[in-house]
């Protein structure tokens, strides 16, 4: 269910932690470049072979701004697809887009059924670690499963979500680290994703299994020289900040974990991150690219 919290953000649901407005529609397109080009400017790295007609899965649709790039890169290259992009508000959807992409409120644990079964040759899915738990991801394995063609691809994106001291690099980033995990225990966040998604992959019955991993710096932007493909060098400080603000809501509304008492206090902590941050040399996060293959055979 949807709320507004106290804090301003519109919350889409009461499991996924970060909201769903405008401010973190801006945050997210940032987001998507920097993700880029830790990929070395791929939008995704799964051996598809699609052609005219292919139908793709955008789950976790955000603002579609991977499916409107995904949807033109293939258009230039003679090939014309059927995007369906679902998520489980409609608030960032975008006005206008091609004929060809749909936008849905659906949720990846309840796909329509059977209308999907055995539909997509691709299925496309990025950093939902904040709005899932155990029970979550094994419904979204198996609706994935279900819904992609035999021989066809998933790829699922996300980030590191266990290990936060690589980004812990003074006591402001230290206690926000131990905040946001006790956060993420509160919620049953899965957080070392690169090791728990290939397993029940496997358990749901995709072969071919693979995880790529890219790391991406924190801040320093001193040394933080623009990447030719995007311009943007892994997370500056500031979009750090904007992440972590945008869990301001579920974080006060839990109590603040004995680390923080009011959102002035909450906002202090995550400020005082970002100094620190920018002037850190050491700071990394990694994105794992997981790719599963549903058998010919199914």
């Amino acid at each position: 269910m949807s709320e507004q919290l106290p804090t301003g953000r519109y919350y889409a649901s009461k499991q996924y932690l970060l909201p769903a407005d405008n401010v973190e529609t801006q945050r997210l397109n940032t987001q998507h470049n920097m993700i880029i080009n830790a990929f070395g400017g791929k939008l995704f790295v799964a051996p598809t072979n699609l052609t005219t007609g292919d139908r793709v899965l955008e789950s976790a649709a955000g603002s579609g701004i991977w499916a409107l790039e995904f949807f033109e890169k293939n258009r230039t290259e003679g090939v014309t697809l059927d995007i369906e992009c679902i998520d489980i508000s409609s608030a960032q959807f975008p006005s206008t887009h091609p004929s060809e992409i749909h936008f849905s409120v659906n949720s990846v644990v309840n796909l329509p059924n059977p209308d999907w079964t055995d539909t997509f040759s691709f299925a496309h899915q990025r950093l939902l670690v904040a709005a899932m738990n155990d029970t979550l991801w094994r419904s979204a394995v198996a609706e994935l499963f279900r819904v992609v063609k035999p021989g066809g691809w998933v790829e699922l994106v996300e980030i590191e979500a266990q290990d936060f001291s690589t980004w812990s690099v003074g006591p402001n980033s230290t206690k926000l680290a131990s905040l946001i995990n006790a956060l993420y225990g509160g919620k049953g966040v899965i957080g070392n994703l690169s090791f728990y998604l290939p397993v029940i992959l496997k358990e749901a019955g995709f072969v071919n299994i693979q995880c790529d991993p890219r790391r991406v710096t924190i801040g320093g932007e001193v040394d933080a020289t623009p990447h030719k493909i995007t311009e943007v060098k892994g997370y500056g400080s500031d979009m750090w900040r904007d992440l972590w603000m945008g869990m301001k809501g579920p974080v006060i509304e839990a109590g603040g974990y004995g680390a923080v008492d009011t959102v002035e206090e909450y906002e202090a902590l995550v400020q005082g991150t970002e100094v620190e941050l920018k002037n850190s040399k050491e700071a990394y996060t990694t994105f794992f690219a997981i790719l599963a293959r549903k058998p010919e055979n199914t």
